[in-house]
């Protein structure tokens, strides 16, 4: 794999930081072969997605989902009761991990929920209002020029 320097993007750019830190984060990654545990994200609505987590054999104590600045963490540790049970097969993954997920600006986690092994998160984006294009309303000079036609 090829690996690209973006030294000289950070140099030559001012406020473009973010998408080289983007790009950055991208080619480093090297956990992009990791998978597990699987998980879906689906858009819901204009401003909403869902992350949809297959986590069998972890109950609601065992997982944890915190937002960190633009980051979504979920982590799962299941706790060792495995020392009295005697397995013939164990093809359930129950090995603790962390999965890491880039939140985009003005997105929040709204809600998490788990059901029938999976781990649900609810994210939606919120642009504050001082953010959200507005309208500008265009004064007519027209009442000045009238005025100056009068007083000349």
């Amino acid at each position: 794999m090829r690996t690209y320097d973006l030294a000289p993007l950070y140099r030559a750019t001012v406020g473009f930081d973010q998408m080289a830190d983007l790009m950055d984060r991208v080619m480093r990654d090297t956990r992009s072969g990791e998978s597990y545990p699987p998980y879906n994200i689906e858009k819901t609505a204009d401003d909403a997605w869902s992350i949809e987590i297959a986590v069998a054999g972890f109950g609601e104590a065992d997982l944890s989902v915190e937002q960190r600045e633009k980051a979504l963490i979920v982590t799962g540790k299941k706790a060792a009761d495995d020392a009295k049970r005697n397995y013939l097969h164990r093809g359930i993954a129950t090995r603790a991990f962390e999965r890491r997920f880039h939140l985009a600006d003005h997105v929040r986690v709204e809600a998490a929920r788990h059901r029938d092994g999976m781990l649900v998160i609810e994210l939606r984006r919120e642009v504050p209002d001082a953010l959200k294009p507005r309208q500008i309303a265009i004064a007519s000079d027209r009442a000045g020029a009238i005025e100056a036609e009068i007083s000349a």
